[in-house]
Order: structure tokens, then sequence, then C-alpha cells
């Protein structure tokens, strides 16, 4: 004797070797045996054979239409012998009956399991819902089969164009887009991002990374809602004029310097902000753009303001422009240069130039200086302040040599960027640099006198961080420091601005001590300032890669800093090869570059040799 049982969700045949009331012990067609409880078997049989009764019976389900036997069904629950007979109006056979559980049991949409061998008929507005749903299965994989296909032969699906940003940036691994394009990347063993780029789908390499800095923090675009900027407060003005020193793209002019003779025979050096805050109270629509945005963010080639077009212009210090200005006047001793005294005011000040770095530098640098060259624009006013910015750095106690630190500036034109260095510490770095310290170290300890809260910058065991709180920065060797002199560009300076202006108008300030306003945009600040130096970061690095690649450089010159971590002499690059040997720091070596990819911002390159000492020196 045979059964038909079912097993693991599974039907099987065996032989019976024993049988007792509650199970059996059954052997296979391939010799194995099993003990079968007596409850799983459906039937007995001992004609056809093990192997003829299985192919017989699958034989017989492919021949039944299945909605002809759902309509054969009763409505309530039914075994499967029950509905054979009634399906083939006899008494089955074996091979009748298990055809027709075995079409039973792979209809589940038709037919509801309720036991061993025993079914219930699926309601007709379940079974059209069931069918429905099976039918848009289908046409959704023969879709994502289509969608694979696709971009196997780098052809982008028409239905991918409007869902780019999404497939790139944050892709929904639940979506069948994505489904197919990771079906699509494991076959072609490319990244989305490379894939997409065969496809055509990216503009640009330079596009894929913009997009997806804006993708994640401007989402809404990176345009502004229409804002009125109300007309400049009355204000005194000033007796001087001013005159700025920035680079060639700069808009936002935040800070300038005037120079003047006082008739005690000392010196009064000023200091002009920009003071936007005039006028933008805490809460206002131009306020709380400033507070989303927290600071303008640079990129090579191109940058995102905080503040509108019509604001920025407002308040920038251009030239031959009269602007409202929060100024710091220095007495400075004639004789020593040391300073006597300082005082702050709101003032309007006549800003009579904007000088360029590019066209002030080959006047105004260490050699002319040395030379006493004054025949140019302002050659004594910024003599002076040069005389100045050396004390007030050995007051810091930072007057040692930092003229070997190189900075870099990218500038990009019709898709072609040019990367030049500008040494650290040049007489125009030095000047700006020395008295935005001092300007915003006065300030810093203003409202701590004074006990207003403020945004500090603090320093200490070689870690910066902003806090309420005065305390040292121990890098720039002052007691306390602020950034409050770039009011256009950074939001923190906008709030502390705020605040040295309340102060000298004796008003109560817009932040008071312990509000949870202040903590909240320092921590906002702080968070979003890391992203945009990060994204500034990875720009500078994208445009290095495409200077290596424009300028078709296939060896160069790097400088090791540790282990297999180097320098490129060239650019600001910095890049592991890993098959560098071990080589001190500071080692000059040659590269050669074997691969860039611009999509992951990586450069492969091989070690080529040391350069030797007599190399250098020649």
């Amino acid at each position: 004797m045979n059964i038909f049982y079912e097993e693991d969700g599974s039907f099987k045949v065996g032989a019976i070797l024993t049988d007792s009331v509650t199970s059996l012990q059954v052997e296979s067609t391939h010799g194995k045996r099993s003990k079968i409880k007596a409850s799983h078997v459906l039937l007995r049989f001992t004609h056809p054979g093990l192997d003829e009764l299985m192919a017989q019976a699958e034989s017989v389900a492919a021949s039944i239409e299945t909605d002809f036997l759902w309509e054969c069904c009763p409505a309530e629950e039914f075994g499967f012998d029950e509905l054979a007979a009634e399906y083939f109006g006899h008494s089955p056979t074996p091979t009748e009956a298990a055809g027709v559980l075995i079409q039973l049991h792979s209809s589940p949409m038709h037919f509801y399991k309720k036991g061993k061998g025993r079914y219930k008929a699926a309601p007709p507005e379940a079974l059209k819902s069931a069918l429905s749903s099976a039918e848009k299965k289908r046409l959704l994989a023969a879709l994502q089969a289509r969608y694979i296909a696709e971009l196997e032969h780098y052809t982008l699906p028409p239905e991918f164009a409007d869902k780019l940003p999404q497939l790139l940036y944050k892709p929904d691994r639940n979506t069948l887009e994505v489904k197919a394009l990771e079906a699509a990347c494991a076959t072609t063993h490319l990244s989305a991002a490379h894939l997409l780029e065969r496809c055509g789908a990216l503009p640009s390499s330079h596009a894929y990374h913009l997009q997806r800095f804006l993708f994640e923090n401007f989402p809404r675009g990176t345009g502004f809602p229409e804002v009125v900027v109300d007309p400049h407060p009355e204000l005194p003005l000033a007796e001087g004029v001013a005159f700025s020193i920035d680079d060639t793209n700069t808009t936002e002019i935040d800070d300038a310097f005037s120079v003047s003779k006082l008739a005690n025979g000392n010196w009064q050096i000023g200091i002009h902000i920009a003071a936007p805050t005039l006028t933008i109270p805490l809460g206002s629509p131009i306020d709380l753009i400033a507070a989303q945005r927290m600071s303008t963010v640079y990129m090579p080639g191109d940058k995102i303001t905080m503040l509108p077009d019509n604001v920025v212009c407002a308040y920038t210090l251009s030239a031959d422009t009269v602007c409202p200005s929060l100024s710091m006047y220095l007495e400075v001793d004639a004789e020593t240069l040391a300073v006597i005294s300082t005082e702050s005011c709101i003032e309007r000040i006549h800003i009579a130039a904007n000088l360029r770095h590019e066209t002030l530098q080959p006047l105004f640098n260490e050699a002319t200086l040395a030379a006493g060259k004054m025949d140019y624009a302002y050659a004594s006013e910024l003599t002076l302040l040069w005389q100045l910015a050396q004390k007030l750095e050995a007051l810091r106690g930072k007057a040692a040599d930092n003229n070997m630190q190189v900075d870099y500036n990218f500038n990009v034109q019709n898709d072609r960027v040019t990367i030049t260095t500008r040494q650290r510490g040049s007489p125009i770095d030095k000047v700006v640099a020395e008295l935005m310290i001092f300007v915003n170290a006065e300030w810093g300890k203003l409202l701590a006198t004074h006990a207003v809260p403020g945004i500090y910058r603090t320093q200490s065991n070689g870690k910066v961080k902003m806090s309420s709180v005065p305390a040292p920065h121990q890098g720039l060797g002052v007691a306390q420091y602020m950034w409050s002199s770039s009011p256009l560009r950074r939001y923190v300076d906008f709030v502390n601005q705020r605040q040295i202006i309340s102060l000298l108008r004796l008003e109560p300030p817009a932040f008071s001590k312990n509000t949870t306003d202040l903590f909240s945009v320092i921590s906002d600040f702080d968070t979003t300032y890391t992203l945009y130096q990060e994204f500034q970061r990875n720009m500078e690095r994208y445009w290095c890669l495409r200077w290596l690649m424009q300028e078709n450089v296939q060896q160069t010159e790097a400088l090791v800093l540790r282990e297999n971590l180097v320098k490129l002499t060239d650019i600001p690059l910095i890049n592991r090869v890993p098959s560098m040997p071990e080589c001190p720091p500071n080692t000059r070596v040659i590269l050669e570059i074997t691969s860039i990819d611009l999509l992951d911002l990586t450069l492969n390159a091989r070690f080529v040799a040391k350069v030797e000492e007599e190399e250098i020196v020649a």
C-alpha cells in the first residue's frame, strides 16, 4: 500500500512499511525512510506506482482550468476528494483526486486552505481584488525587467528622468526604479552614479556633486523670497573716509579701514564693519532667511549667499557710497604704535575705495615695503596698518615667521580651473587678519565686561568650539574671541553684532543670558557650517582632480606628510598612496598618476622615486 501525504507545505508519496493508528513509517522512491503522522495522509492507493502517481497527478492538475474549478466549488468548506467527485462526475481515481488537490493548493487566490486537504472558495470580490493585485505585480515585474534590460545596455528608461535626484542621493529601496537600478549595477559592476553617467543621465561630474549638496541642504532651491529692505537709519557721518581690502570676487564686503591723524599727534585707526542688523530685527523675514542658511556657501567658481542680493547690495561696503557701520576706533601712539584706547560707535562712513588683492599685491608687499615705495593709492595708510599689524601680532605672542605656509586660490572660468598660490603672512593678509582678530577680541571683551551674552570661539588643547561663555583662544593668543566682523556672510556674526549694537544703544539685548534661543543658534550654526566646509573641501578636491586632467599631468611631485599620506606640491590635494615605501615626513617623492575618478573623487597614484637632495638643491 502507498500513501499520498502532505509534509512541510508540499505533497509527497511513499510506500507504507508499518502502519499504526497515529503514525506510519514510509519509504520514498529514493529509499529514504520517514515517520509520518496519520493525520498528514491524504490518499492511500495501490495503483499506479509511486513515480507514476505524481507525474500523472501533475498532468491532471495542469489540465484543470482554475476558474472553472472555482465555479464548481460549493459555498461552504469542502474536502478535495468531494470537489474531485463533483468535477469529474464520478468517484475519482487516486490520480484524479491528487490532481485536483495539487491544483487547489497551487491557487491560493482562488482557494483558501482550511486544513489538511480542506479548502474554501474565495468570495467573488476577494478573488477579483486578488487577481487584480496579481496582474499588477505581473505588470510591475515586466516593467522592472524592462528597466533592468535598458540600464544594462546603458539606456536611461524614460521614467527615470524626473527621479534622478532621488535615485542618486536618497534611493528608496522599496521603489521599482531603485530595485532595477541595483540589479543593473550588480550585473554591470558599476555604482549607481557611474551607471547613470554611462546612460547619459548626468549633465557633468561637477553637476553630480553640486546637485547632491543642493538636494540635501537646499531642497527648495537656492533662490530667495522677495524681501523689502528698510531705509538706513539716520546716523552721524564719520569725518574720515575708508577703504576695503578684498579679492576680486568678493561682493559681500563686510569690513573697511580708515586712518587719520589726531590733534595730539597720535593716529586714529578705524575698523568699520557693515551693519545690516540696524534695520533687520530679530524674527523679521530677512533675519529668518539668514537664520535658516547660517552662512554663505563657498565653492571654487561660485557661492550661495546667506542673504538676498538686494540685502547685500544695501549693506555691502561698496566704493563711492556712504554706508551704515559698526565702527571701532583705535587711538595709536605715533611713536610706539601702542593701542592707547578704543571706542566703538554706530555711524555712517564714506567708503572711498574697494582695493582688490589682485591689483594691490604687486604694489603692497614685503619687497615694496622694504624699498620704501609709496607710489600707489593709500600707500601711507597701508604702511602704517602693516606696522601696526606686526605690533599686534607680537603682542599676541604670534610673531613667529609663518611665511612658509601657502594659501591656494581657485579661479573657474568656462569650465577651466586655474589654481594660484599666495604666501600666507603677506602684508595684505596680515593687515586684514590682525585688525579683524583685534576687533573681534575687543568686542568679545566688551560684551563679557557688561555681561551681555554672545557667541564665542574658544580653543584649548587644539580643539576649537563655539560657546556662550568667553574663554581663551589659545591658537590666536587672546583672552576671548568672537566672530562679529562678517555679518553679511555668517549668522553668528549677525547675532553678535546685534548684541553689540544693543549694548552701545543701552537697549536690552536681543538674546538674554542663558536663553535657549542662543544655544539653538550655536548648535544649528555648528552643524550647518561644518556641512558647508565639508562641501567646500570636496569641491576644491574635485577641481584639483580636474586640474590634473586638464593639464594632462602624468607624473607629479608630492611631499610625504606621514606614512603613505602625501600632499601634491603644485595643488592642495592630499591623497594616500598604498605603494609608498616607508619615508620620513617631508620627504619629496615622484608619483605616477594611474587613474582619476571625478564621481568618487579618488586619485590612484603609484610611487616612482624619491627626489634626491641634489635634485632639490638644483
